[in-house]
């Protein structure tokens, strides 16, 4: 192809050279025989005039063309006619007249259209399988130059800093300690399975125990886990471990990062260092241990507030030690019954039994359980919750625990329908970074009556709190961190356990996990951290999270190229298939298929 320009490059400069462009037919028109072409390639677009009084045959060729044809063309750069000219356009003063047309590919009329206004209203199915064609609108093809330009930013930071990039398998053991895993049965080894990475914590904590200090990797993870917007069975993330680093140091390492992702991607300047947030802290502003802190709306807690008081569902739940909490939503007292009823049902999603609410309108507190309340209990809620006029105000009272993630979540939800009436404003571009520090190294398991780790068993506890592991895990606060932008966790990492004593006391005394279940899982990692295993911490950011905010969209199906539908399947590609019964007698399997 004997291609000069791109489709975006040509101006006034040009004028009178002849030159020759390939790409696709984006419109054509004809205007009284005169046919005209918007030639598109990846840059952008020309105009391209094909006069049938220069050349019959050529103008007659080009008026057969199709919409996503494929051609190249030759022809003299020209001004556009007075009146003409388009300033959307860094190609908009010129046009080129063709003297050439080759074809390359004829294309069928596209599914539907390829312009950003157009394929924004189709339904996702439609574009996911159709992805080829959908990738080539203006608005996708910039998602994917985003994430190659953070990527890019991303190595090359850390190549400065001296990190060396190390690829780690994908084809793992099976350590069934977090997500469900994928598994692949062995040919050679029947009966025997790999389990594809979840991510390669282990690998780099060996890495570090074989002296490469700095490591990082943008590394393929896979987990068979429910799918939604943020999530899917396969993502990329920034993996990434040292030794001889402490908290502040990662701090500051990866605000760095952030820092020249931010500056290369989008020319933003972020201010740093971030502000950090203790876990308690989140929890009991916002409800939830990735707060978005662009708006208000905190979470109050009224626990002391309704010890003795007469209204017996509050004071029975501050009775067994369980919490008050209310949210004001300032100005939305005009929530229709539709509206309350759906933030109702999103409470009772969370375990909620319903949704109390006092709306205030016309100098009155409207709600079934004002009459419970004394004048003092009024007066105290006036004072903490600074309740006016027009104000909505909800409660949850459950364990501390479940009436943050209830009310978190009427938060988030108070805050979309106050931004639909116009009286809350969130930008997507005001970019909030926060560290939250100082999770519970362990929780309790109800179900399986036993600790579990918060974050992973290979967390470092806070030195100051180690002694109580023996005592009272559920106290012992873990070296763990995660860095949170707008309400969507970014990454998180930790400090991790060093000395093989401890590392095999918590699995074995903490978490409770057998000698025998522990040494077939992490033997190896215990044997390499007898023969002098540094101090070292890490981190992983999930790229496809950070290049949807870059891109300022909400999924990151739109910054995958390839990604899976909300049930798993390609739908161009036309995956998961079944497979013959020859390929599942190699691999030593027989499948049962549930009715």
């Amino acid at each position: 192809m004997k291609r000069t320009h791109h489709c975006a490059q040509l101006t006034t400069a040009n004028l009178g050279e002849t030159v020759s462009l390939i790409g696709w037919v984006d419109s054509i028109r004809d205007h009284g025989g005169i046919i005209f072409i918007d030639l598109r390639d990846r840059k952008g677009i020309t105009q391209v005039k094909f006069d049938p009084q220069d050349n019959a045959e050529l103008g007659s060729r080009a008026a057969q063309l199709k919409v996503e044809s494929v051609i190249e063309i030759a022809g003299k750069v020209v001004t556009r006619p007075a009146g003409t000219t388009n300033s959307a356009l860094p190609t908009g003063e010129i046009e080129v007249n063709a003297t050439e047309l080759v074809v390359h590919n004829i294309s069928d009329t596209p599914p539907f259209p390829l312009d950003d206004a157009g394929g924004d209203k189709v339904n996702e199915d439609l574009r996911l399988t159709y992805r080829y064609l959908d990738l080539r609108r203006p608005k996708m093809r910039k998602n994917l130059q985003v994430r190659h330009k953070a990527a890019k930013a991303i190595r090359d930071y850390f190549d400065s800093q001296e990190f060396i990039e190390v690829e780690t398998p994908a084809l793992f053991k099976s350590t069934p300690e977090g997500a469900r895993e994928y598994l692949v049965p062995s040919r050679i080894h029947a009966g025997q399975f790999y389990a594809l990475s979840q991510s390669p914590q282990q690998f780099k904590q060996i890495l570090m125990v074989a002296g490469v200090e700095r490591y990082f990797q943008i590394a393929r993870c896979f987990r068979d886990e429910d799918l939604r917007a943020d999530r899917q069975m396969e993502f990329t993330q920034v993996d990434v471990e040292a030794s001889f680093i402490d908290r502040e140091g990662i701090y500051a390492l990866f605000e760095g990062m952030l820092k020249k992702v931010w500056k290369d991607v989008l020319d933003v300047d972020l201010p740093t260092p971030f502000p950090r947030m203790p876990f308690i802290e989140a929890m009991n502003r916002y409800g939830v241990d990735k707060p978005d802190v662009r708006f208000g709306l905190e979470l109050v807690d009224l626990t002391s507030t309704f010890t003795n008081s007469s209204f017996k569902v509050f004071q029975s739940t501050a009775a067994s030690g369980g919490s008050i909490k209310a949210l004001n939503a300032k100005g939305l007292a005009d929530l229709t019954q539709g509206e309350i009823k759906n933030l109702e049902e999103v409470a009772k999603s969370l375990g909620a039994k319903g949704l109390a609410f006092i709306k205030v309108e016309g100098g009155e507190w409207k709600s079934p359980i004002v009459k419970f309340f004394s004048d003092a209990e009024k007066a105290e809620l006036t004072q903490k919750l600074g309740i006016e006029e027009g104000d909505m105000v909800f409660f949850a009272a459950a364990t501390w625990e479940k009436a943050c993630a209830i009310l978190g979540r009427i938060r988030l939800e108070s805050a979309a329908l106050l931004q639909k009436r116009g009286k809350l404003t969130i930008r997507p571009d005001d970019w909030k970074f926060l560290w939250v520090v100082d999770f519970p190294l362990m929780s309790y398991d109800e179900a399986e009556n036993r600790y579990v780790a918060t974050h992973h068993p290979f967390t470092a506890p806070v030195p100051e709190d180690a002694a109580l592991l023996d005592s009272d895990p559920k106290k012992v606060r873990g070296q763990h961190y995660d860095v949170v932008l707008n309400g969507m966790e970014l990454g998180g990492g930790s400090i991790r356990i060093h000395q093989p004593a401890l590392q095999k006391k918590v699995f074995e005394d903490v978490l409770k996990i057998p000698q025998d279940v522990v040494e077939s899982r992490f033997g190896y990692m215990l044997k390499a951290f007898t023969y002098g295993a540094p101090p070292h911490g890490g981190i992983a950011f999930g790229l496809d999270r950070m290049v949807a905010l870059l891109c300022g969209t909400t999924s990151i199906r739109d910054v995958i190229a390839f990604p899976k539908t909300q049930k798993g399947q390609d739908l161009m590609a036309q995956s998961p298939t079944p497979v013959t019964a020859k390929q599942l007698k190699e691999l030593h399997i027989q499948t049962v298929i549930p009715e």
